[in-house]
């Protein structure tokens, strides 16, 4: 009994480490990617790609994965996703070009999505229920911390050294990560035997995906009612429906469809993907706006975008501990309306804005989203059996990638939509710095349609979480 008292915070601290790394590079490699259209001298398109790409394959991989993980264990699997996410840092850091940077960075989602599918499923088999909210909270509150001090170690970084000790920074602590779990990761969860991979279905969904968030992805280029993105949606939403007719006649499949059939549970992986197409493009429209408008350097753009994650830092083991004593439907309502009232308050932003409303408004979406993840996370997790959580992690983390995807589409369609690709890359990299450029009121007034539609998003979100009911027993 106390070797698995001591196992859980064991087990908590080495998925929080990868979670951590995983999200960190991320928003490392988000303030970074100004000076990286300079240095490598490539399209902005390109750039964006290598961000979207990482949470684009991560998006189609990290359900298939999830399944794998429930049939043949976690162990394993965690250790191969932190080996190569590791290793493909080091290459990421010695890239000459932008595409080169690009299909590291797609190799790179492999080990991000092995880590992010297994996390969960890890924490939860650790702990017992009545300790799984705090054991999330405390799992996001040490992302968070992650996510906070990443913008401002990003910009120095980049300042200081460049660019490239965005990736190799990953390195010594992904080696270490990857050695701590081999020796002290151990499998708890007693899986059934025989099961099968459901091949089809994940080859369905994982082009079905592919093509859909494709077109939204290339909609901002080439026109929303060009042939080749009417041709991507088509032939998307064709597998995707192939896909669910498939996955409600196979025995074994990739989705679990009792996770669908309860209210609560489909009402929460909604409310997870509304929120990630809600806020998911948050940190890239500020340093958009800090980097190209606001002529700030990396570090001090870094510094200014800190409140989001310090604001979900300091929320979320205190939601997390909230929704093992009180349930989870209120929390997460309350977590989407202030996020909601967040994203408004930017509807209002403009060059000259007092940079203290800039703080104040991410903090409340920090805040918000603090009040959302840990109880949203629980109700989902403490409602699957131990053989499904790897799945039901997936589920969940393919809806905030997903979201988060969309997101970023949404609003670089957006911004490309009243913009030249000339001003709008001139005033991404700093080339066009300051508020006497051309294309800044544009920008701004694009700006405010971004935030708008995400606030009505967010709003429709805290609707969806608190009609879902109350937390469900074990039903898959």
């Amino acid at each position: 009994m106390e070797m698995n008292a001591k196992y859980k915070w064991i087990a908590l601290s080495i998925t929080s480490l990868g979670t951590m790394l995983s999200i960190m590079t991320s928003n490392t490699l988000m303030i970074a990617l100004p000076t990286i259209v300079k240095d490598l001298s490539t399209s902005m398109g390109i750039v964006i790609w290598v961000l979207m790409s990482y949470m684009l394959a991560i998006t189609i991989l990290v359900p298939a994965i999830g399944r794998i993980v429930d049939i043949v264990g976690r162990k394993k699997l965690y250790i191969l996703g932190f080996g190569i996410f590791t290793l493909t840092s080091l290459v990421a850091g010695l890239a000459q070009t932008g595409l080169e940077l690009l299909l590291v960075r797609i190799v790179q989602s492999i080990g991000g999505a092995l880590i992010l599918a297994n996390g969960s499923a890890i924490i939860t088999d650790a702990f017992p229920k009545n300790e799984l909210g705090k054991a999330l909270g405390i799992n996001g509150m040490i992302i968070s911390v992650g996510a906070a001090i990443a913008p401002l170690v990003g910009g120095f970084i980049t300042l200081r050294f460049g660019w490239r000790w965005v990736f190799f920074f990953n390195v010594p602590l992904g080696l270490l990560g990857t050695l701590w779990a081999a020796i002290a990761i151990h499998e708890t969860a007693i899986l059934p035997k025989g099961q099968h991979f459901d091949f089809w279905g994940a080859l369905l969904f994982g082009v079905g995906m592919f093509l859909l968030l494709l077109a939204l992805s290339l909609g901002g280029f080439n026109g929303w009612g060009s042939p080749l993105i009417l041709w991507l949606f088509i032939s998307g939403a064709l597998l995707l429906s192939i896909f669910v007719f498939v996955e409600m006649h196979v025995a074994e499949p990739l989705f679990d469809i009792e996770l669908f059939k309860s209210k609560t549970l489909s009402f929460a992986f909604l409310a997870t993907l509304l929120n990630g197409i809600a806020r998911g493009a948050l940190i890239f429209l500020l340093i958009f706006y800090l980097q190209g408008v606001r002529a700030m350097d990396p570090l001090l753009a870094g510094l200014y975008i800190m409140p989001f994650s310090i604001g979900l830092m300091i929320i979320s083991p205190i939601s997390g501990s909230l929704a093992d004593r009180y349930g989870s439907q209120i929390l997460s309502t309350l977590g989407l309306s202030l996020s909601a009232i967040g994203l408004l308050g930017y509807t209002w932003i403009r060059a000259d804005t007092p940079i203290s409303q800039v703080i104040l408004w991410q903090t409340i979406v920090g805040i918000g989203s603090g009040f959302f993840n840990s109880p949203n996370s629980n109700t989902i997790m403490g409602a699957v059996r131990p053989e499904r959580r790897g799945i039901a992690a997936g589920t969940r983390t393919m809806m905030l990638n997903a979201g988060s995807v969309i997101s970023l589409a949404m609003t670089f369609a957006i911004i490309s939509s009243g913009l030249t690709q000339e001003a709008m890359q001139g005033l991404f990299a700093g080339t066009q710095v300051g508020s006497e450029g051309i294309a800044i009121d544009q920008f701004i007034h694009d700006l405010h349609i971004a935030f708008f539609i995400s606030f009505c998003i967010s709003t429709v979100a805290a609707i969806i979480s608190f009609v879902r009911g109350p937390k469900p027993k074990n039903i898959a």
